[in-house]
Protein backbone atom coordinates (compact mmCIF):
# COMPACT_ATOMS: atom_id res chain seq x y z
CA UNK A 1 0.00 0.00 0.00
CA UNK A 2 2.58 2.60 0.63
CA UNK A 3 3.99 1.67 -2.62
CA UNK A 4 0.78 2.39 -4.27
CA UNK A 5 0.71 5.78 -2.27
CA UNK A 6 3.97 6.95 -3.52
CA UNK A 7 2.80 6.07 -6.57
CA UNK A 8 0.17 8.04 -6.48
CA UNK A 9 1.60 10.91 -5.08
CA UNK A 10 4.16 10.80 -7.70
CA UNK A 11 1.63 11.23 -10.12
CA UNK A 12 -0.42 13.92 -8.79
CA UNK A 13 3.36 15.57 -8.20
CA UNK A 14 4.06 15.25 -12.23
CA UNK A 15 0.54 16.50 -13.02
CA UNK A 16 0.58 19.47 -11.37
CA UNK A 17 4.18 20.38 -12.75
CA UNK A 18 2.78 19.85 -16.15
CA UNK A 19 0.31 22.46 -15.25
CA UNK A 20 2.64 24.77 -13.77
CA UNK A 21 5.68 24.26 -16.86
CA UNK A 22 2.91 24.79 -19.42
CA UNK A 23 0.10 27.31 -18.21
CA UNK A 24 2.51 30.51 -18.18
CA UNK A 25 2.53 29.92 -22.25
CA UNK A 26 -0.97 29.54 -22.72
CA UNK A 27 -3.04 32.17 -23.86
CA UNK A 28 -4.44 34.80 -26.54
CA UNK A 29 -1.02 35.82 -26.94
CA UNK A 30 1.25 33.44 -28.04
CA UNK A 31 4.84 33.46 -26.67
CA UNK A 32 8.55 31.80 -27.30
CA UNK A 33 9.46 29.58 -24.41
CA UNK A 34 12.97 29.42 -24.82
CA UNK A 35 13.36 33.28 -26.05
CA UNK A 36 11.03 34.54 -23.20
CA UNK A 37 12.78 32.04 -20.78
CA UNK A 38 16.18 33.29 -21.34
CA UNK A 39 15.66 36.96 -21.15
CA UNK A 40 13.62 36.40 -18.12
CA UNK A 41 16.17 34.58 -16.40
CA UNK A 42 19.08 36.73 -17.70
CA UNK A 43 18.47 39.68 -19.62
CA UNK A 44 18.06 43.51 -17.84
CA UNK A 45 13.98 44.34 -17.65
CA UNK A 46 14.64 47.25 -19.91
CA UNK A 47 15.63 44.77 -22.63
CA UNK A 48 13.08 42.35 -22.41
CA UNK A 49 11.04 41.64 -25.74
CA UNK A 50 6.93 41.33 -25.30
CA UNK A 51 7.38 37.43 -24.96
CA UNK A 52 9.36 37.79 -21.71
CA UNK A 53 7.21 40.78 -20.40
CA UNK A 54 4.56 38.26 -21.26
CA UNK A 55 5.41 35.78 -19.06
CA UNK A 56 6.78 38.01 -16.52
CA UNK A 57 3.25 38.88 -16.04
CA UNK A 58 1.68 35.38 -16.35
CA UNK A 59 4.36 33.64 -14.05
CA UNK A 60 3.08 35.21 -10.59
CA UNK A 61 -0.65 34.28 -12.07
CA UNK A 62 -0.05 30.85 -12.50
CA UNK A 63 1.70 30.20 -9.02
CA UNK A 64 -1.13 32.41 -7.82
CA UNK A 65 -3.41 30.52 -8.91
CA UNK A 66 -2.38 27.18 -8.31
CA UNK A 67 -1.78 28.59 -4.34
CA UNK A 68 -5.42 29.33 -4.55
CA UNK A 69 -6.92 26.25 -5.98
CA UNK A 70 -4.63 23.81 -3.78
CA UNK A 71 -6.14 25.40 -0.49
CA UNK A 72 -9.60 25.26 -1.92
CA UNK A 73 -9.63 21.64 -2.69
CA UNK A 74 -7.62 21.05 0.71
CA UNK A 75 -10.66 22.78 2.24
CA UNK A 76 -13.05 21.19 0.35
CA UNK A 77 -11.53 17.66 1.12
CA UNK A 78 -11.29 18.21 4.88
CA UNK A 79 -14.54 19.33 4.76
CA UNK A 80 -16.28 16.68 3.37
CA UNK A 81 -14.94 14.21 6.02
CA UNK A 82 -15.45 16.19 9.16
CA UNK A 83 -19.25 16.56 8.28
CA UNK A 84 -19.48 13.27 6.60
CA UNK A 85 -21.27 14.59 3.44
CA UNK A 86 -19.78 14.49 0.29
CA UNK A 87 -21.49 17.61 -1.31
CA UNK A 88 -20.07 19.52 1.91
CA UNK A 89 -17.24 22.42 0.21
CA UNK A 90 -16.46 25.50 0.55
CA UNK A 91 -19.22 27.02 -2.08
CA UNK A 92 -21.93 24.85 -1.07
CA UNK A 93 -21.67 25.48 2.66
CA UNK A 94 -21.90 28.84 2.25
CA UNK A 95 -18.72 29.83 3.97
CA UNK A 96 -17.58 31.05 0.33
CA UNK A 97 -20.44 33.70 0.59
CA UNK A 98 -19.81 34.33 3.92
CA UNK A 99 -15.66 34.90 3.06
CA UNK A 100 -16.80 37.44 0.48
CA UNK A 101 -19.35 39.27 2.94
CA UNK A 102 -16.47 39.38 5.10
CA UNK A 103 -13.69 40.77 2.72
CA UNK A 104 -16.63 43.47 1.15
CA UNK A 105 -17.48 44.24 4.76
CA UNK A 106 -13.73 45.05 6.12
CA UNK A 107 -13.09 47.34 2.65
CA UNK A 108 -16.15 49.13 2.95
CA UNK A 109 -15.48 49.89 6.94
CA UNK A 110 -11.53 50.64 5.69
CA UNK A 111 -13.26 52.85 2.58
CA UNK A 112 -11.15 50.83 0.29
CA UNK A 113 -12.61 49.73 -3.38
CA UNK A 114 -13.27 46.35 -3.96
CA UNK A 115 -9.77 45.13 -5.73
CA UNK A 116 -7.70 47.32 -3.17
CA UNK A 117 -8.33 44.10 -0.95
CA UNK A 118 -4.92 41.89 0.09
CA UNK A 119 -4.55 43.21 3.70
CA UNK A 120 -4.74 41.27 7.07
CA UNK A 121 -7.77 43.39 8.03
CA UNK A 122 -10.00 41.67 4.89
CA UNK A 123 -8.80 38.33 5.66
CA UNK A 124 -9.31 38.24 9.02
CA UNK A 125 -13.09 39.60 8.33
CA UNK A 126 -13.26 36.95 5.69
CA UNK A 127 -12.14 34.00 8.29
CA UNK A 128 -14.07 34.92 10.97
CA UNK A 129 -17.83 35.08 8.58
CA UNK A 130 -16.44 32.02 7.18
CA UNK A 131 -16.11 30.83 10.19
CA UNK A 132 -19.35 31.91 11.86
CA UNK A 133 -20.96 30.43 8.56
CA UNK A 134 -18.97 27.35 9.41
CA UNK A 135 -21.01 26.86 12.79
CA UNK A 136 -24.28 28.07 12.02
CA UNK A 137 -24.16 25.34 8.60
CA UNK A 138 -23.34 22.79 11.71
CA UNK A 139 -25.98 23.82 14.17
CA UNK A 140 -28.72 23.68 11.74
CA UNK A 141 -27.93 20.22 11.05
CA UNK A 142 -27.67 19.05 13.82
CA UNK A 143 -30.87 20.16 15.04
CA UNK A 144 -32.40 19.46 11.62
CA UNK A 145 -34.42 16.24 11.38
CA UNK A 146 -33.76 15.94 7.40
CA UNK A 147 -30.90 14.20 5.88
CA UNK A 148 -30.55 16.78 3.43
CA UNK A 149 -30.33 19.87 6.27
CA UNK A 150 -27.16 20.25 5.72
CA UNK A 151 -26.90 21.26 2.06
CA UNK A 152 -30.49 23.50 2.93
CA UNK A 153 -28.64 25.19 5.74
CA UNK A 154 -25.69 25.99 3.16
CA UNK A 155 -27.80 27.01 1.10
CA UNK A 156 -30.04 29.44 2.89
CA UNK A 157 -27.13 30.87 4.51
CA UNK A 158 -25.36 31.73 0.94
CA UNK A 159 -28.49 33.58 0.27
CA UNK A 160 -28.46 35.76 3.92
CA UNK A 161 -24.58 36.39 3.05
CA UNK A 162 -25.30 37.24 -0.53
CA UNK A 163 -28.03 39.48 0.65
CA UNK A 164 -25.52 41.29 2.54
CA UNK A 165 -23.07 41.47 -0.61
CA UNK A 166 -26.19 43.22 -2.50
CA UNK A 167 -26.47 45.87 0.80
CA UNK A 168 -22.95 46.84 0.15
CA UNK A 169 -23.21 47.25 -3.17
CA UNK A 170 -26.30 49.14 -3.32
CA UNK A 171 -23.99 51.41 -0.70
CA UNK A 172 -20.48 51.61 -2.70
CA UNK A 173 -19.48 54.09 -5.03
CA UNK A 174 -21.02 53.53 -8.51
CA UNK A 175 -17.37 53.40 -9.32
CA UNK A 176 -16.50 50.85 -7.72
CA UNK A 177 -19.57 48.58 -8.90
CA UNK A 178 -17.81 47.23 -11.70
CA UNK A 179 -14.74 46.36 -9.96
CA UNK A 180 -17.19 44.39 -7.17
CA UNK A 181 -19.02 42.49 -9.95
CA UNK A 182 -15.66 41.39 -11.96
CA UNK A 183 -14.38 40.39 -7.67
CA UNK A 184 -17.25 38.58 -7.74
CA UNK A 185 -16.99 36.54 -10.28
CA UNK A 186 -14.02 35.16 -9.04
CA UNK A 187 -10.16 36.15 -10.48
CA UNK A 188 -6.58 35.20 -10.18
CA UNK A 189 -5.39 37.62 -12.52
CA UNK A 190 -3.00 39.24 -9.78
CA UNK A 191 0.14 41.43 -11.11
CA UNK A 192 3.69 40.70 -8.96
CA UNK A 193 4.26 38.17 -5.99
CA UNK A 194 3.30 39.83 -3.39
CA UNK A 195 -0.36 38.68 -3.39
CA UNK A 196 0.96 35.08 -3.89
CA UNK A 197 3.62 35.72 -0.69
CA UNK A 198 0.69 37.23 1.50
CA UNK A 199 -1.37 34.07 0.48
CA UNK A 200 1.25 31.52 1.43
CA UNK A 201 1.31 31.37 5.29
CA UNK A 202 -2.31 31.37 5.43
CA UNK A 203 -1.71 28.29 3.24
CA UNK A 204 1.43 26.58 5.31
CA UNK A 205 -0.18 27.17 8.83
CA UNK A 206 -3.91 25.65 7.90
CA UNK A 207 -2.31 22.93 5.52
CA UNK A 208 -0.03 22.20 8.53
CA UNK A 209 -2.73 22.05 10.82
CA UNK A 210 -4.89 19.75 8.27
CA UNK A 211 -1.71 17.16 7.53
CA UNK A 212 -0.96 16.91 11.47
CA UNK A 213 -4.45 15.64 12.26
CA UNK A 214 -4.35 13.10 9.29
CA UNK A 215 -4.26 10.05 11.35
CA UNK A 216 -7.13 11.28 13.48
CA UNK A 217 -9.43 12.45 9.90
CA UNK A 218 -9.02 8.90 8.87
CA UNK A 219 -10.60 8.10 12.44
CA UNK A 220 -13.30 10.21 11.65
CA UNK A 221 -14.28 9.18 8.36
CA UNK A 222 -14.74 5.83 9.56
CA UNK A 223 -16.61 6.41 13.02
CA UNK A 224 -16.35 9.28 15.29
CA UNK A 225 -17.50 6.70 18.52
CA UNK A 226 -14.89 4.42 17.20
CA UNK A 227 -12.22 7.03 16.99
CA UNK A 228 -13.04 8.58 20.37
CA UNK A 229 -12.57 5.14 22.06
CA UNK A 230 -9.09 4.73 20.43
CA UNK A 231 -8.34 7.88 22.52
CA UNK A 232 -8.84 10.28 19.51
CA UNK A 233 -9.52 13.85 21.03
CA UNK A 234 -12.82 13.95 18.33
CA UNK A 235 -14.22 17.92 19.56
CA UNK A 236 -10.13 19.03 19.69
CA UNK A 237 -9.38 17.73 15.81
CA UNK A 238 -13.37 19.00 14.58
CA UNK A 239 -12.82 22.52 16.08
CA UNK A 240 -8.98 22.39 15.13
CA UNK A 241 -9.87 20.80 10.98
CA UNK A 242 -13.03 22.91 10.74
CA UNK A 243 -10.72 26.44 11.67
CA UNK A 244 -7.87 25.05 9.21
CA UNK A 245 -10.47 24.30 6.61
CA UNK A 246 -12.25 27.62 7.03
CA UNK A 247 -8.93 29.81 7.02
CA UNK A 248 -7.80 28.09 3.45
CA UNK A 249 -11.63 29.07 2.32
CA UNK A 250 -11.20 32.37 3.90
CA UNK A 251 -7.98 33.66 2.66
CA UNK A 252 -8.50 32.61 -0.65
CA UNK A 253 -11.81 34.44 -1.18
CA UNK A 254 -10.61 37.28 0.52
CA UNK A 255 -8.32 37.94 -2.69
CA UNK A 256 -9.89 35.98 -5.56
CA UNK A 257 -13.60 36.41 -4.72
CA UNK A 258 -15.90 33.25 -4.71
CA UNK A 259 -13.93 31.27 -7.33
CA UNK A 260 -16.57 27.73 -6.95
CA UNK A 261 -16.83 23.96 -7.16
CA UNK A 262 -12.67 23.47 -7.01
CA UNK A 263 -13.16 22.01 -3.28
CA UNK A 264 -16.63 19.99 -4.11
CA UNK A 265 -14.56 18.82 -7.78
CA UNK A 266 -11.10 17.80 -7.06
CA UNK A 267 -11.71 15.54 -3.74
CA UNK A 268 -13.95 13.38 -5.20
CA UNK A 269 -11.93 13.01 -8.78
CA UNK A 270 -8.82 12.41 -6.33
CA UNK A 271 -10.50 9.62 -3.91
CA UNK A 272 -10.82 7.18 -5.94
CA UNK A 273 -6.82 7.13 -6.31
CA UNK A 274 -6.21 7.36 -3.09
CA UNK A 275 -8.89 6.14 -0.48
CA UNK A 276 -9.43 7.59 2.54
CA UNK A 277 -6.25 8.05 3.73
CA UNK A 278 -5.70 11.47 4.26
CA UNK A 279 -2.29 11.81 4.85
CA UNK A 280 -2.60 10.59 1.06
CA UNK A 281 -5.74 12.28 0.06
CA UNK A 282 -5.17 15.88 1.41
CA UNK A 283 -1.36 16.21 -0.46
CA UNK A 284 -2.80 14.80 -3.81
CA UNK A 285 -5.79 16.97 -3.03
CA UNK A 286 -4.19 19.83 -2.98
CA UNK A 287 -1.96 19.34 -5.77
CA UNK A 288 -5.30 18.04 -7.98
CA UNK A 289 -6.76 21.57 -6.78
CA UNK A 290 -4.05 23.82 -7.87
CA UNK A 291 -3.32 22.00 -11.34
CA UNK A 292 -7.33 22.36 -12.38
CA UNK A 293 -7.10 25.99 -11.27
CA UNK A 294 -4.21 26.97 -13.29
CA UNK A 295 -6.14 25.09 -16.21
CA UNK A 296 -9.11 26.69 -15.90
CA UNK A 297 -7.33 30.25 -15.90
CA UNK A 298 -5.48 29.21 -18.90
CA UNK A 299 -8.71 28.63 -20.73
CA UNK A 300 -10.37 31.28 -19.29
CA UNK A 301 -6.86 33.38 -20.57
CA UNK A 302 -7.72 32.22 -24.07
CA UNK A 303 -11.37 32.18 -24.69
CA UNK A 304 -11.97 36.12 -26.00
CA UNK A 305 -14.95 37.40 -25.03
CA UNK A 306 -17.20 38.32 -28.53
CA UNK A 307 -14.20 39.57 -30.15
CA UNK A 308 -13.69 42.49 -27.04
CA UNK A 309 -10.10 41.37 -26.29
CA UNK A 310 -11.27 40.86 -22.41
CA UNK A 311 -11.03 37.09 -20.56
CA UNK A 312 -13.50 35.04 -18.92
CA UNK A 313 -13.32 35.15 -14.95
CA UNK A 314 -11.89 31.40 -13.78
CA UNK A 315 -14.56 31.82 -11.33
CA UNK A 316 -17.48 30.96 -14.72
CA UNK A 317 -14.90 28.26 -16.16
CA UNK A 318 -15.06 26.52 -13.14
CA UNK A 319 -18.60 26.90 -12.67
CA UNK A 320 -19.15 25.19 -16.48
CA UNK A 321 -16.96 22.80 -15.33
CA UNK A 322 -18.52 21.81 -11.58
CA UNK A 323 -22.30 22.78 -12.22
CA UNK A 324 -22.59 19.70 -14.28
CA UNK A 325 -20.66 17.65 -11.20
CA UNK A 326 -22.71 18.84 -8.98
CA UNK A 327 -25.78 17.55 -10.06
CA UNK A 328 -24.60 14.24 -11.17
CA UNK A 329 -23.58 13.85 -7.93
CA UNK A 330 -27.06 15.16 -7.00
CA UNK A 331 -28.58 12.20 -8.93
CA UNK A 332 -26.64 9.57 -7.63
CA UNK A 333 -26.34 10.11 -4.27
CA UNK A 334 -29.06 7.95 -2.23
CA UNK A 335 -31.52 9.68 0.10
Amino acid sequence: MRGGARTVTAAFIALALLALAIGPFVGAESIDPSLAWREYLNAPRGAWSPDARILALRVPRVLFGFACGAALALSGAAMQTLLRNPLASPYTLGVSSAGSFGAFLAAALAGGSALAWAGTLERVSALICALLATLCVLAFARRSTRSDGLILAGIALSFLFGAGVVILRHLADPLDLALMDRWMLGAVDVIGFSPLFELLPWILVAGFMLLRRAPALDQLAFDEELAAARGVPVQRVRRESTLAAAALAAAVVAVTGPVGFVGLLVPHAVRPFTGMRHAVLLPCSALAGGALLVGADAIARTVQLLGRGSELPVGAVTAVLGAPFLLLLLLRRRP
